[in-house]
């Protein structure tokens, strides 16, 4: 737990920390939760603020616009981490802020990474957000409806903070090197060029821009009366190489390997080439990307076009015998392919209508007709009994009822005319064709 003054302008502090917003006024992005008018700003204004939880990307401004609402609202500020803070420590400041609330005064506890506190931790706040003792501000990254407890996520209003566009990033910049708390004291050349580079950079997040800013010029070349001037040269090295945004074990890499599956689904390869080097420029796995390639050549392209598993098959092979680099060009082909490809979901569905009917029918007894009888108890009781074996007729097909008796005549193979499933259509047509032509045979 950490409590200290809402706003500290140290010069010493990077240059993020010193030009972090005081008012609304001030505070970048968001405006479709902050702008005139809008609820989150009708909220603050009105003093109406109750236990909010901040999802977004990091430095969207989720720690700033805390501090925002409690400068606004008057109410002490205490901020906890995950890390340091036990229950004995949190209930007695749960305990402290009940008794400032008798007093009239009110406490928001800013609780940053609120995914990373356990379930002990999260719960031990509940009490004191549902009797008001104070007002829980939770900042997250990951998916709230994963990581923040149901108990307290339904106590509490989620907002999505959006990452900032780049014009609004080039404000920024901008009023860092002209603010006295940023740049405002010295003279800095920077063309506009470079500044639209810093904020393409950053790729939304405010806290990269002001670093990459801050590191820029810091390294500029200084002349005889103290102007710094940033030369192409030092930008290049400040920003050589761009941090892909993908964290492996949160919601950004299912969204990405999503994407892949849905540009494929779409059949746009360019679409599905990009996201593939997403992934594996941000260091994925490669046989995780084949595993799912694999899945998708079934689910989505089935026997529309056999050779589609046969390619992922190989491309995970191939990921398996050499591995990255070398392996993305095996990936590509496989992602192309299957981007290419005519597209049947019928494998899915097939599995997912028979299996909805398992799971409802798990006792029903498997017909006698196609049972085994090993032994002559199983003889004596018909297992087996009027079974036909179907290499024994010429068309090597019988008339023979292999689903239950309740399951009779049910359909869940039901093909579509793509690709080489059309064929199957046909065939498949035939044989029922043929099946109730003999069926009293």
């Amino acid at each position: 737990m950490e409590q200290k003054s809402i706003f500290d302008n140290n010069k010493n502090q990077p240059l993020a920390s010193r030009l972090r917003p005081q008012t609304l006024e001030e505070f970048a992005g968001q405006t479709h939760l902050t702008g005139e008018g809008k609820i989150l700003r009708k909220l603050i204004e009105s003093d109406q603020i109750t236990s909010l939880i901040f999802w977004g990307p990091p430095g969207v401004g989720k720690t700033t616009l805390a501090k925002i609402i409690a400068n606004k609202t008057h109410s002490k500020f205490i901020e906890f981490s995950a890390v340091t803070s036990g229950i004995k420590e949190i209930r007695a400041i749960m305990q402290q802020a009940e008794d400032n609330r008798k007093l009239g005064e009110k406490t928001i506890v800013f609780i940053d990474e609120i995914h990373r506190f356990n379930k002990a931790q999260q719960d031990a706040f509940l009490p004191f957000v549902e009797k008001g003792s104070i007002i829980l501000i939770g900042a997250t990254t990951e998916n709230p409806s994963f990581e923040v407890n149901s108990a307290l996520l339904s106590r509490s209003k989620v907002f999505v903070l959006q990452p900032l566009k780049t014009e609004e990033l080039v404000t920024l910049i901008k009023r860092a090197i002209k603010d006295e708390r940023g740049f405002g004291s010295q003279k800095v050349n920077i063309t506009e060029d470079m500044i639209k580079i810093i904020a393409e950079f950053a790729n939304g997040d405010a806290r990269s821009a002001l670093t990459t800013l801050e590191m820029v010029i810091l390294n500029g070349d200084m002349s005889d009366k103290g102007e710094i001037t940033v030369t192409e040269n030092t930008l290049e090295q400040c920003i050589s190489k761009k941090s892909l945004i993908y964290d492996k074990n949160g919601e950004e890499h299912y969204n990405i390997i999503s994407a892949l599956h849905k540009s494929m689904r779409n059949s746009d390869p360019d679409a599905a080439v990009y996201w593939l080097a997403r992934m594996l420029e941000a260091g994925e796995d490669p046989l995780y990307i084949a595993r799912r390639v694999t899945r998708f050549a079934s689910e989505d392209i089935g026997l529309a076009d056999p050779h589609a598993l046969e390619q992922a098959v190989a491309a995970y092979q191939a990921c398996h015998f050499i591995g990255m680099p070398e392996c993305s060009v095996h990936l590509t082909q496989a992602v192309i392919y299957m981007s290419m490809a005519p597209k049947s979901n019928s494998m899915d569905m097939a599995y997912l209508s028979a299996k909805k009917d398992a799971l409802q029918q798990l006792s029903e007894p498997v017909p006698l007709i196609i049972r085994n009888a090993p032994t002559k108890l199983m003889k004596e009781l018909d297992y087996g009994k009027g079974y036909k074996y179907a290499h024994d007729y010429e068309e090597k097909i019988t008339s023979m009822q292999c689903l239950p008796d309740s399951l009779k005549g049910r359909e869940y193979f039901k093909p579509n005319e793509q690709g080489l499933e059309a064929k199957y259509k046909v065939k498949l047509q035939q044989i029922k064709t043929w099946k109730e032509q003999h069926k009293d045979i």
